[in-house]
């Protein structure tokens, strides 16, 4: 069953420096490059010694208090990881037609994105199209963007059939239909031009989503969330219900940056292109198929993503988790299982997330290339 926004907030726990109420890793646990790429500069705290002269006792507490709170509630959730998306955005963007990447281009370029969100990916290095891959995950932390929560992903249950995938999307949407949704107003010409850039937005985020297997996944697990599983050296621990390392974080982001080997987004987008060109044409054809698109993921997400996990986990009853202390407090029945992810678990995973993000690019090509006539 559709998790509410809220839960989803939690449930794809990607973020830099995620949210401190959700008990999510703290900057103290991730390595010092993330660190530096999430937390604020020094000027944003206390800003130049004649800027603090000028401005009164009261507005400077606030302006403390609030960069405090954006700390402490930070966005959630990056599936794929900073580096996923916006490879699947450069491989894509490699395979553009000359007229739709112009086309495309100018309409973020004329249209760019909201100063007031706070990005937490960076920009350094990226063009708008590439940039243009982590905001949907920024956006939907905003108030406006709360309901699109569940616009990222699509739970279909680990024992379903492919005949249920059109009930997993559930009323507040999901993401075969946000796809669908947000290409229609991009090929509106009709539609104000803020409008269409970011559903062009929506669509270069939502196809990587689609095509991460746990997104396209549930057991009863928060898309394995609650699945605490020990990776390589890490082990897993557990802060209000919430479990690091975890079976969805490790795919959203170990799994890759260890397959990535230090390449950035622009040089993974390269290997992959020359790894896989062969098969593109026959990961396009048919079209956009997003129910089959997903149902692939589902199937990858059965036989590797679970079933390559030692021990077994068992198919759960399809019940609403909100949180890890919920379906007979999984997380910590999932805990005593001590389930071991290493090399061979990698070279299992490893492989198919480099297909996974390689269909996922060429196939947002196809679709944009399309929109764009």
């Amino acid at each position: 069953m559709p998790r509410n926004a809220n839960a989803f907030v939690f449930k794809h726990s990607r973020t830099l420096c995620e949210k401190h109420t959700a008990g999510g890793r703290g900057c103290g646990e991730l390595p010092a490059p993330h660190c530096q790429e999430t937390l604020p500069p020094r000027k944003t705290l206390l800003d130049k010694k004649g800027d603090l002269m000028k401005r009164s006792r009261p507005a400077l507490i606030f302006q403390l208090l609030w960069t405090l709170i954006g700390l402490l509630y930070a966005p959630s959730a990056h599936a794929w990881g900073c580096k996923g998306h916006q490879t699947v955005a450069m491989l894509a963007e490699k395979h553009l037609t000359p007229p739709a990447k112009q086309m495309l281009l100018a309409l973020l370029q004329d249209n760019p994105i909201d100063t007031h969100i706070r990005r937490f990916c960076g920009t350094a290095g990226l063009d708008d199209f590439a940039d243009a891959s982590t905001w949907a995950d920024d956006f939907r932390s905003t108030p406006e963007g709360k309901p699109t929560a569940p616009w990222h992903f699509l739970d279909i249950s680990l024992g379903a059939t492919r005949s249920q995938v059109p009930a997993a999307c559930g009323p507040d949407g999901c993401v075969t239909q946000a796809i669908l949704d947000q290409l229609a107003i991009l090929k509106d010409k009709t539609a104000p031009a803020p409008k269409r850039a970011d559903a062009l937005r929506f669509l270069i985020h939502f196809v990587g989503d689609l095509h991460q297997p746990l997104h396209t996944e549930t057991n009863s697990d928060r898309g394995g969330n609650c699945v605490p599983v020990a990776y390589f050296r890490r082990k897993p621990s557990v802060k209000n219900n919430e479990y690091t390392p975890n079976l969805h974080h490790i795919w959203d982001t170990e799994i890759l940056e260890r397959q990535m080997q230090g390449a950035d987004a622009a040089e993974y987008a390269d290997t992959l292109d020359a790894k896989f060109g062969s098969s593109f044409a026959a990961w396009q054809q048919g079209g956009m198929q997003l129910e089959d698109w997903a149902w692939e993921g589902h199937q990858q997400a059965v036989s590797v993503g679970y079933g390559a996990l030692s021990p077994k986990i068992a198919i759960e009853p399809n019940v609403p988790v909100n949180t890890c202390a919920d379906n007979n407090n999984i997380g910590q029945r999932m805990l005593k299982k001590h389930i071991a992810v290493g090399v061979a678990y990698q070279a299992a995973s490893g492989p198919l997330i480099d297909m996974r993000l390689a269909q996922a690019g060429i196939r947002l090509a196809m679709i944009l290339n399309d929109a764009a006539k």
